[in-house]
């Protein structure tokens, strides 16, 4: 488990809690960006360190609010059981393109659903109107290119690790960082 970074009470900070991914299962994504969406006109291939399946995006919260929001992830991660994910398929909006999984067993659908209602509870959240689905961002674009790429092969796993992420918006695109992680399933 990693401590919070440092930051100021009344600072704003744009926060997200999310599911980190095995090492061998970003690799897998990595090496499948560089093959399947390297022909995508104006697409820009999501990079290793900000891959991950999003949770809650909380937006711009004060920098105070972060300690009661990494305990409700705290709380949410240790009840949970671990989830197993599979790879469903590739989909796009209108300015991403994301990798899907199906939830063997509903478990993180489980953990997504707790927190919601946890971090509801705090006044920090408002639950989205859809049903949440696990997925993993791994392309941006300012148009859509309407890609059928070959799906990577990616074996199942298990995100053993949930997070509290800083994103800092950039000229280049959004950088996160860690301010603490920890355990799915109280290990």
């Amino acid at each position: 488990m990693r401590g919070p970074a440092s930051v100021e009470g009344d600072e704003r900070i744009r926060l997200f809690l999310a599911l980190q991914l095995p090492p061998a299962t970003v690799d897998a994504i990595v090496a499948w960006q560089g093959e399947a969406l390297a022909d995508g006109p104006g697409v820009r291939a999501v990079a290793r360190e900000n891959l991950h399946i999003t949770l809650a995006f909380l937006g711009h919260r004060p920098a105070a609010e972060l300690e009661p929001i990494a305990g409700a992830l705290r709380e949410a991660a240790e009840a949970a059981e671990p989830a197993r994910l599979t790879l469903r398929g590739y989909r796009e909006t209108r300015s991403v393109g994301m990798l899907t999984f199906d939830d063997e067993d509903g478990r993180a659908a489980a953990l997504a659903a707790d927190l919601h209602g946890r971090l509801e509870a705090l006044g920090v959240y408002e639950p989205e109107r859809r049903r949440w689905l696990p997925h993993v961002t791994v392309a941006r674009f300012r148009e859509r290119p309407r890609l059928q790429p070959a799906l990577p092969e990616l074996k199942p796993f298990v995100p053993s690790d949930a997070a509290a992420y800083l994103s800092r918006l950039r000229p280049g695109g959004a950088q996160y960082e860690v301010l603490e992680s920890m355990r799915v399933g109280g290990r």
